[in-house]
């Protein structure tokens, strides 16, 4: 072992440090509790949505996908020939992500996005990608905020009702539902003609989730739901707790907005995998992993982006790339390269736990003729040095023997903005 990997070993942030059978066990065990009531870091929002109902032709709704850093909106309806149709699409900044707001503000903002669009459908469906929980009526009180979004009055508020408030327009219909929802729905509503047993909606984007479908029967908390039919789960995976954060995972937690919160998601996603490599190498340089002109340079470096860290593993532009210009020798840049994509992979071993789970909580796809088709979103998932290549050989490697199952994997355009059109439509 050269002494990048030794340093990677002895803060216990490898792949092999992970088990993930018993990753397994304990997300479904905090599956059941969510489930259940009970304690649990996984809270498991019903979302009161079913996937089999029909699409209606010639519907137009207001679509909107709110979440990360972008606000997007559109008109959105299916044709006669069941195509989808989107109109006036536009791209804007989603609120009090570069400064705090008020929940007037925040409103305010959001409600000028969409006045253009006021007067083309009475029906709403907004993807709001952040911890919400749902209510029969489909709108939803936000829990918390994640991805560093600054708006700490719009907790606890209902996020559709105060929407139509600053859009004066109370009468109109809006369902309100999480962007991992609006993925499992986008994928489902692409998959006719093939048999699947079940569907799970899942990102790797800014920030992580998780959403399949559950019995009624099982969600044991909620009364009233007619034990007959299923509905889909927002299991809200990036709050999964039972991962031990190694001492460098501690201190980049640490500086975060929410200190103890969304750790698993920090390990993973976008919207913190930079901050955490940097400050792993910090670690290493503290430790001597780098020659001592690198380890000046990298004290006084800010947190690297993920995109920076990822393009740095590529070698995609290393003369511009900020990690390249300060690691002095060429041992310096492969023990850089060496500590990132142990952590890489790290990420995508506690991806295929958290799936791999969620494949066997549905105890479904036993067949190859009927698997579990997986619809994934986010260019952490996609973009990330040999990412799904690494996450596909854990799976498969896990989903064996007596835990055979079969799944496929899908990609949908504009997946948000079409599962909120589709929620809007059928519900």
């Amino acid at each position: 072992m050269n002494k990048a990997q030794l340093f990677l070993k002895r803060h216990k942030i490898t792949a092999s440090d992970l088990n993930i059978e018993d990753l397994c066990n304990l997300f479904i065990k905090e599956m059941e509790n969510g489930l259940a009531g009970k304690d649990s870091s996984l809270i498991m929002i019903p979302t009161y949505i079913e996937v089999n109902k029909q699409i209606t032709s010639n519907q137009p709704v207001i679509a909107i996908d709110a979440g990360g850093t972008n606000f997007r909106t559109a008109k959105v309806f299916f044709n006669d020939k069941m195509e989808l149709i989107t109109e006036k699409l536009k791209n804007e900044k989603m609120p009090a992500v570069d400064k705090e707001l008020s929940k007037t503000e925040f409103f305010k903002i959001m409600a000028g996005y969409l006045k253009e669009y006021i007067d083309d459908s009475d029906k709403i469906g907004l993807c709001f990608s952040y911890a919400v929980e749902i209510y029969p009526n489909k709108d939803g009180r936000l829990l918390e905020w994640s991805k560093e979004i600054k708006a700490p009055d719009v907790i606890g508020e209902m996020i559709g009702e105060s929407l139509l408030n600053a859009l004066k327009t109370p009468d109109k219909e809006i369902v309100l539902l999480n962007d991992t929802v609006a993925t499992l729905l986008a994928g489902h509503s692409t998959a006719a003609g093939k048999k699947y047993d079940t569907f799970i909606g899942f990102i790797l984007g800014t920030g992580t989730n998780t959403c399949y479908i559950e019995s009624n029967k099982n969600i044991t908390k909620t009364e009233n739901l007619d034990p007959g039919k299923h509905q889909i789960i927002n299991i809200e995976s990036g709050n999964f707790g039972k991962v031990t954060q190694t001492d460098i995972d501690i201190l980049f937690d640490n500086q975060t907005k929410n200190p103890g919160r969304y750790t698993f998601e920090k390990m993973i996603a976008g919207g913190y995998f930079g901050g955490l490599c940097t400050t792993a190498l910090k670690v290493a340089a503290e430790e001597n992993i780098f020659s001592e002109e690198t380890k000046l340079q990298l004290k006084e470096i800010e947190n690297l982006t993920t995109e920076e860290i990822n393009k740095f593993v590529c070698k995609i532009d290393p003369e511009n790339n900020p990690l390249t210009k300060i690691l002095a020798t060429d041992e310096d840049k492969n023990s850089a390269a060496v500590i990132i994509e142990g952590i890489i992979e790290r990420a995508a071993k506690l991806v295929a736990a958290n799936l791999g789970a969620v494949i066997l909580k549905t105890e479904k796809a036993r067949s190859a003729e009927k698997p579990v088709l997986m619809t994934i979103e986010g260019t952490t998932f996609y973009k990330l040095k040999n990412f799904q290549k690494m996450f596909d050989s854990f799976l498969q490697e896990f989903l064996s023997g007596d835990k055979k199952r079969y799944y496929e994997i899908t990609e949908v355009q504009n997946s948000s903005l079409l599962g909120a059109a589709i929620a809007a439509i059928v519900n």
